[in-house]
């Protein structure tokens, strides 16, 4: 599977939980969204993630 922004940020966009996560991993690691979104993406998405199923259907 592969990062894709565009599809990351809709996947955001579209659930309130990750949302919140985004904004927390910017404020507790001083990262640009752009940055926070791929680790996001790692954490919570990427090899069974969460969130991996909801990620796919985007494509």
């Amino acid at each position: 599977m592969k990062y894709t922004k565009s599809q990351m940020k809709k996947l955001v966009s579209n659930n309130e939980e990750l949302q919140k996560r985004l904004k927390q991993l910017m404020e507790e690691h001083d990262l640009e969204k752009s940055f926070a979104l791929k680790a996001l993406y790692h954490s919570e998405v990427a090899a069974g993630g969460k969130y991996q199923t909801a990620y796919q259907e985007l494509d």
